[in-house]
């Protein structure tokens, strides 16, 4: 009997021992991340036969389990990815928004401040110092253009510094997870290594920071991870790792690669979950869209500052030349066409920009394939055949349906296959500069002007529409010409007109007709010369008097106080030119920066809502799997009165022991 007691009470006594052991360990890991708390599950032990009955034999620790719920893990790194990415995306978003705000707003001052000047040479073209302002202000407009796209490149790089810091450290604990996954294997037999099996979920869990993480085990507890939307990262003890390349072709897009061995796939970074695809969704749609409205803003004021430039004269009656960088330059023309580098043909490409009220944000590519160059609108999924090259010197190619804006150049021999990327905006506002540099170079002077007699009695008018060659314009008027225009016959709805010239007796220059309602766009000098301007006459010009003419004269405007030019010009500030001729320049940066400022706002409600999630999954598990102090102290103190019993037991044994030895002697 006392044997049996004695085997009851050592029995009683480690497996106390154990429960302690655990238990101590439970607390001692309370701070760990990713522990998950243990149990030791005690059994009896199988009684003894007696002949009558059974007598009990004590006790035993049989596992020492771990507290772990599958489903509530999974829902933890699931939202644990969800959160990775909401997260990334906010910072990134609000980061872009406080760009956009500062130095946004300051491209907006210099605008304001650019037609202010240029308005107060139109009140004064003759001062100097006005003129001076002017240029000071074109050059601190395109100073803050170039700034705004520097601040933009930064954050690129930024975030392809931290692709390739997430990618080294996914194959990190890609190598981790396999060499713990061997380990495991190894010990299976010998039973369950709850702190390994921590140690491999806490990688996980890690991981799923970073990207959407999906498992699978097999019998021995061998674990197979997936990232993204199936790619497996691990592969049992096989780890693959994540290599960054540079992206083809525009080297600034970086590109993800999986590699195994000495093979790789490649990855498509968007769609990798976690804070990993926040970066590749940040930079090649958010950012990538910012930098693209930006571009087409700066081509936009260059485009139409130097086009109306161009119609003026200057301070010396000079036609007016460009005020900043000539948004047709060849390194921007050349800078638009990036060519893949799997290319084999020898074609060398350019995009030269026809219309940039017709430029949208659009992804462009064009490839040479069944012997025709075809555009690829990549936002849209539309394409349209540009027809074959043009051999042997080469030729434009311009989309009609739509009319993107832009024309394609080629020389050289195209081979199938060959791919570019086309970016009709790119490097508008990296290089935009102020190439003027002479105030008396600003053309605030008209070059002709249209005077109506002052026996005009109808509301029709003649204007000048478009001035190609100020030069030519103000040397072809010369003393003056005159333009009539009478109703064929009264009632009839068809008015004639005529262009003379001054000179005794005047000689006819160009003639001819158009109906009422209309208006008539009128080449000067008509072909076969070269046009140096256009009138348009409109509205019913009926005289007083039975086929009575109305009258207007076309003179040399050029002259000493003539700011004219400088008044259209400044008005090119309320024109609507981007987006289809919907946007003046100030409203084009108001919606892109509210654009980028909504999508901020709606990151951090993801965010925050991401984060619920997150924390409502994470105590789910932790109710399970998590240490309570409460409940490990109580146990503490039953597993220690147990232990404290089983001594007592034990001592009893040994007294019972002692009597019968001290009873045969």
């Amino acid at each position: 009997m006392s044997v049996s007691l004695y085997q009851s009470g050592m029995s009683g006594l480690l497996a106390a021992q154990q429960q302690l052991a655990t238990t101590g360990h439970n607390i001692s890991n309370v701070n760990t991340d990713g522990y998950n708390r243990q149990r030791a599950e005690q059994n009896a032990t199988v009684g003894l036969n007696n002949g009558n009955n059974y007598i009990g034999g004590g006790t035993y620790i049989q596992d020492i389990t771990r507290l772990y719920d599958q489903f509530s893990h999974k829902e933890q790194i699931t939202n644990q990815s969800k959160l990775g990415n909401a997260d990334s995306l906010h910072a990134r978003l609000t980061q872009l928004d406080q760009v956009m705000s500062t130095s946004g707003n300051a491209v907006v001052g210099s605008l304001d401040q650019f037609y202010q000047a240029l308005n107060g040479v139109a009140d004064n073209p003759n001062d100097s110092g006005l003129r001076s302002i002017v240029l000071n202000q074109a050059n601190t407009l395109s100073n803050d253009f170039n700034q705004l796209t520097n601040n933009l490149d930064q954050m690129t790089k930024s975030i392809n510094g931290e692709i390739e810091q997430v990618a080294s450290k996914i194959s990190e604990i890609s190598q981790e997870l396999a060499k713990i996954n061997e380990t495991i294997m190894h010990s299976q037999q010998g039973g369950q290594p709850n702190d390994l099996l921590d140690k491999r979920d806490q990688l996980i869990g890690e991981l799923s920071n970073y990207t959407q993480v999906n498992t699978v085990k097999d019998a021995n507890n061998v674990m197979t991870v997936m990232i993204g939307q199936g790619t497996t990262l691990v592969a049992g003890i096989t780890p693959m790792t994540l290599q960054v390349n540079a992206g083809d072709p525009d080297s600034q897009q970086t590109e993800l690669r999986l590699v195994s061995g000495s093979s790789s796939v490649a990855l498509k970074g968007s769609t990798l979950g976690g804070s990993l695809a926040a970066s590749f969704e940040f930079r090649d749609e958010h950012l990538s869209q910012t930098r693209t409205e930006i571009d087409r803003l700066a081509m936009a004021i260059s485009s139409t500052l130097n086009d109306s430039q161009a119609s003026g004269l200057d301070l010396n009656g000079l036609q007016g030349v460009n005020i900043f960088t000539d948004i047709n330059s060849t390194q921007l023309q050349q800078g638009r066409v990036l060519a893949h580098s799997g290319n084999s043909g020898s074609t060398q490409a350019e995009i030269t920009i026809t219309d940039v009220s017709k430029l949208t944000t659009d992804e462009f590519e064009i490839r040479f394939e069944g012997g025709n160059f075809t555009l690829y609108n990549l936002t849209s999924g539309s394409s349209e055949n540009l027809g074959p090259p043009i051999l042997p010197s080469g030729g434009t190619h311009k989309p009609s349906s739509p009319d993107y804006g832009f024309s394609f150049v080629e020389t050289g021999t195209p081979a199938a296959g060959d791919k570019f990327t086309i970016i009709p905006t790119k490097n508008s506002a990296a290089l935009m500069q102020t190439t003027l540099t002479d105030g008396n170079a600003i053309a605030a002077s008209t070059a002709i002007g249209v005077t109506p007699s002052t026996n005009n009695v109808s509301d029709g008018k003649i204007e000048i529409i478009n001035v190609m060659n100020p030069e030519d314009a103000k040397s072809f008027t010369g003393t003056g010409l005159t333009v009539d225009v009478v109703e064929s016959a009264p009632g009839s709805g068809i008015f004639d007109y005529r262009v003379f010239d001054t000179a005794t007796p005047p000689a006819l220059i160009t003639s001819g007709n158009y109906n009422a309602g209309d208006s008539e766009v009128v080449d000067l000098p008509p072909l076969p010369g070269t046009p140096a301007f256009q009138i348009e006459i409109s509205g019913n010009l009926v005289g007083s008097g039975t086929n009575a003419r109305e009258e207007f004269s076309i003179n040399d405007a050029f002259g000493v106080g003539n700011g004219k030019h400088a008044v259209a010009m400044a008005k090119t500030q309320e024109v609507g030119v981007t987006n289809g001729g919907k946007e003046t320049f100030s409203k084009s940066l108001a919606v892109s920066t509210s654009v980028v400022g909504a999508k901020a706002s709606n990151a951090e409600l993801t965010a925050d809502t991401a984060q619920a999630l997150f924390t409502q999954a994470y105590n789910r598990n932790q109710s399970t799997s998590g240490v309570n102090l409460d409940e490990e102290a109580a146990n503490l103190l039953k597993f220690q009165q147990a232990y404290q019993a089983a001594s007592q037991i034990i001592s009893t044994a040994n007294t019972i022991f002692d009597t019968i030895l001290a009873a045969v002697r």
